[in-house]
């Protein structure tokens, strides 16, 4: 048989008036215990009142130490209590999503529009950050497009970005969009630096594959001097050697502006790549609105979009269009100045978008914004602005189903060319201006090519 009683030990606090009712209440009493066991719990209880005696003395001289708290005042009105609201740190500001995102399937056409995201930190960056402007596609960098030289994926940063993708309904195989670093040219002729282009290159496509993730977009490069057509078939070469190295990611050429020895800027330097690739199903083309308008394919009417659109097709063929940045453009027409604008605040203009927005062989493709964000700060120094995005999002799927001809398109096309006229201009009276210089080299060569030729007539 247990005993009856069982005195539990009890730690003391001096000034704590329950002292003798916490000792109480440690007394356990069995209910199946006789009565012949309650001696027990006569000296145990004597034990315990020995032990509060001994306590009385310093519990006494505590007392006189303490000072005694006044009596409250019955009528005494209630202090006021501030509170004071907490402010949200910048982590928890950057958190806050700045837009919802919208249904894709409320969408007819279905558009996936976002914006290239900082991966700053880890590649599962890029997903909150998407989600942060409200973005149901998204471009990121896999790894610093400054150096030459990263560390290999970070194994947890891999398993958060599937995990984030998947938990808030991102596809990364069809809308996530990569971009390659700027370094790497393919179509290098120097057997190190191409070499070196190509590791970078293959260094991305194993991190797509690592990421679950199916397009990659790239520059295709520039011809260093070489001809064009020696710098195609470096290009394609080194695409069928990444191919066989690799599974699943399809390789997309990105068009580009026209300047210099840039490849890309005509839909024939994209079939011409294409054509040269073995395995056509891991080839793909992005194309960038403002570097199409600066390279001479016009938007800015339903009749010039057709036109367009009509040519790509012709030439490099639909089934090969993957993908879309969408940027308006600071230059005018045709002026091989990779500019990029706000949309509708550029010489392309809400037009162009609206037709693209509602185009509807178009549907499901990433559509991501590069446009820039960079806004005046409370000191005047730049910084970014990621609510320009976020806007953005939400006035390209407005356009959706909107009638380019009713008054609400008209004044929100006026607003936002309104908006853009002064850095119009600006870049206007500089493309002007290089005009007349570069006529004026011209003259002064066809001038210095005849007196050339006339001396040689009169020396012979």
């Amino acid at each position: 048989m247990s005993d009856a009683m069982d005195v539990k030990s009890h730690d003391f606090v001096l000034g704590n008036s329950g002292g003798i009712a916490s000792i109480a209440s440690h007394i356990s009493y069995n209910e199946d215990d006789n009565d012949d066991e309650m001696p027990k719990v006569t000296k145990a209880v004597a034990a315990a009142g020995k032990v509060i005696e001994k306590t009385k003395g310093a519990i006494a001289k505590a007392a006189t130490k303490r000072k005694a708290a006044p009596e409250p005042e019955i009528d005494a009105p209630a202090a006021a209590v501030k509170v004071t609201k907490k402010r949200k740190t910048k982590k928890e500001e950057d958190s806050t999503p700045l837009a919802d995102r919208t249904a894709v399937s409320s969408l007819k056409p279905a558009m996936h529009i976002g914006a290239h995201v900082s991966a700053a930190g880890g590649v599962q960056n890029s997903v909150t950050n998407a989600i942060h402007i409200g973005a149901n596609a998204f471009a990121l960098f896999l790894k610093s497009q400054r150096k030459w030289t990263n560390p290999p994926l970070d194994p947890t940063a891999k398993t958060q970005f599937i995990s984030q993708c998947k938990h808030h309904g991102y596809s990364a195989a069809e809308h996530a969009l990569p971009h390659g670093s700027y370094l790497v040219n393919l179509a290098q002729a120097d057997e190190e630096k191409a070499n070196q282009a190509y590791t970078s290159f293959l260094d991305d496509l194993n991190r797509c594959e690592q990421l679950g993730i199916r397009l990659y977009n790239f520059h295709p490069g520039s011809t260093g001097g070489d001809s064009r057509a020696a710098a195609i078939g470096r290009i394609a070469a080194q695409l069928n050697k990444s191919h066989k190295a690799t599974k699943t990611v399809v390789t997309v050429l990105e068009n580009m502006a026209g300047s210099g020895n840039v490849i890309g800027s005509t839909w024939e330097d994209l079939r011409d790549i294409i054509a040269l690739v073995e395995d056509k199903e891991r080839v793909g083309v992005c194309i960038d609105t403002c570097h199409a308008f600066a390279a001479g394919h016009d938007l800015r009417t339903p009749e010039a979009f057709k036109k367009t659109v009509d040519s790509f097709n012709e030439i490099v063929g639909h089934k090969y269009l993957k993908a879309f940045h969408l940027n308006d453009s600071k230059a005018p027409f045709n002026s091989n100045r990779d500019l990029h604008a706000n949309i509708g605040t550029g010489f392309l203009g809400l037009r162009a978008f609206h037709s693209i927005m509602n185009h509807a062989p178009f549907a499901g493709m990433p559509m991501v914004l590069e446009t820039p964000i960079d806004r005046p700060g409370p000191d005047g120094k730049p910084t970014e602005d990621k609510k320009v995005w976020a806007d953005e999002i939400k006035l390209l799927e407005s356009l959706v189903g909107m009638d380019a001809e009713s008054e609400e398109f008209k004044q929100l096309e006026e607003e936002l060319q309104e908006r853009g006229e002064a850095e119009r201009n600006k870049i206007q009276d500089q493309v002007d201006r290089k005009a007349v210089k570069d006529a004026k080299k011209g003259t002064r060569g066809k001038k210095g090519a005849k007196k050339k030729k006339d001396e040689s007539d009169e020396s012979d």
